[in-house]
């Protein structure tokens, strides 16, 4: 074994968290290592957001193409040249990798080791036949895609969220097993490139947003000719004759659906197998998980973890906060912690779901006495001159104070409008201020002050741009 490296921080992977705990060290001098198996940056910008964004943003101006509801302007769309597209996808990948990962440490000035690391008692770690020392370590190896125990699934083969952005041609009919934020946007993805697409969930789509968004979206959903099975679960999957046959359970009944493609969006695990957690007591959840506490510390005092590994909202925004919280906690003892109370989240299909804070339910059973208003996009200017008025938009108030408590929208832009919520709970505001507050007329954020003028007003009785 070669004599070992010293470092202040290692850091295990390479994205959007590990880069976040990278660049926070380095700007407090740390000495850092960032040790790598796969490719440099992780699962947003290689194999997550980046290509997926890219894919449906293309997904969507076919389907404004073919779907032109305004008078006096005629689109058409031909096919799709799957390879083409995936090309193109790869193109921004490959600048985005180059310029915003593998760039940065040397502008930042810390080492990137390619190999596979595994932990031996000390703590230390194992790469390459090395050993390398740190003061403090920080594991942030992400998560891949997780399919369930489905009789056959294995036998017949399947896409995933990552391998379904790799095709070279789109499918003729597709089913996706998931109803979550992946499911939903890559249903939606292939639809709209030409797919005859079917979607099967446990419960309903968007399982985890409100009810009135999930009978909205369900309703778009249809009517843009996907088909979804609610309530349905997979007995099993066999392959005849070149398609997939997937035997449904839906209560009573049971049924068949055949494709060309299926694809497993189930939802991801976090990446913790062989590198050694039990040597150096790091404790694992029963999905493989991390064990932080709010701090982002594990069970051993030296040892961090941060982004997806933890078993911690999915998202690229939290893997980057959890960096920047990790580095001050590990190099300068800060005892930062961790709080998701105006974490926002968006679903990205089409139109968006964007919500921060509590749900009706989960502010109920948390014992606050609620009120709450829906609003329909027809009561929306921007939508209305839009054209497009699929969606509603939810607030969830304290009844005896009126402090907004949640807000939850289904539109065009409601990723961009939801950031005016995360401050409007960030402040603590009430349903009365939102609803007084200077909001620029046209915008689809004047969705959420409509939403909060409907507790004491009736929207429709206002002139179209009353305050």
């Amino acid at each position: 074994m070669a004599e070992s490296l010293r470092y202040d921080l290692a850091v295990v992977g390479s994205g959007s968290a590990a880069f976040a705990t990278a660049i926070e060290a380095r700007r407090r001098d740390a000495s850092v290592v960032m040790i790598e198996h796969g490719t440099v940056g992780g699962t947003c910008v290689n194999v997550g957001c980046i290509p997926s964004k890219a894919l449906l943003a293309a997904a969507d101006a076919r389907h404004v193409a073919l779907d032109q509801h305004f008078p006096g302007i005629a689109t058409t769309a031909a096919g799709v040249d799957m390879a083409a597209l995936v090309d193109g996808k790869d193109a921004i990948v490959g600048v985005l990798r180059h310029e915003k990962y593998e760039e940065l440490a040397g502008l930042y000035g810390f080492d990137i080791i390619q190999g596979h690391a595994r932990f031996v008692a000390g703590p230390i770690l194992e790469v390459n036949g090395e050993r390398i020392r740190a003061e403090h370590y920080v594991i942030a190896t992400g998560s891949s895609p997780w399919a369930p125990p489905i009789p056959g699934l294995d036998e017949t083969g399947y896409l995933t969220s990552t391998t379904a952005m790799e095709l070279d041609r789109v499918p003729s009919s597709l089913v996706v097993i998931g109803g979550g934020f992946v499911g939903l946007e890559q249903g939606q993805l292939f639809s709209r490139l030409g797919s005859a697409v079917s979607l099967v969930v446990r419960r309903r789509i968007a399982p985890v947003e409100e009810p009135e968004i999930s009978r909205a979206l369900t309703a778009i959903f249809s009517e843009e000719g996907i088909d979804i099975r609610s309530e349905a679960t997979v007995a099993k999957v066999v392959r005849e004759n070149g398609r997939v046959v997937i035997s449904l359970d839906a209560g009573a009944s049971h049924e068949e659906l055949r494709a060309e493609a299926l694809l497993v969006a189930t939802g991801r695990r976090p990446n913790t197998t062989d590198i050694g957690l039990d040597a150096v007591g790091v404790t694992v959840g029963s999905r493989g998980e991390v064990i932080v506490d709010d701090e982002l510390r594990t069970a051993n005092p030296r040892i961090f973890a941060a982004g997806d590994v933890t078993g911690h909202p999915q998202f690229v925004y939290v893997a980057g906060k959890h960096g920047g919280i990790v580095a001050d906690n590990a190099i300068d003892e800060a005892h930062r912690r961790v709080d998701y109370r105006t974490l926002p989240k968006v679903t990205f299909t089409s139109p968006a779901i964007a919500s921060v804070g509590m749900t009706d339910e989960e502010a109920n059973a948390q014992g606050f006495a609620c009120e709450c208003r829906v609003l329909p996009l027809t009561q929306v200017p921007r939508a209305i001159v839009n054209r497009d008025t699929r969606g509603v938009a939810k607030i969830v108030a304290e009844r005896a104070s009126g402090r907004v408590l949640g807000v939850h929208l289904l539109a065009e832009g409601a990723g961009d409008a939801i950031l005016a919520a995360v401050y409007a709970l960030e402040g603590g505001l009430t349903v009365e201020q939102l609803a007084t507050a200077w909001t620029p007329y046209l915008t689809m954020a004047e969705a959420i002050k409509l939403t909060a003028q409907s507790f004491t007003r009736e929207v429709a009785a206002l002139s179209c741009c009353a305050s």
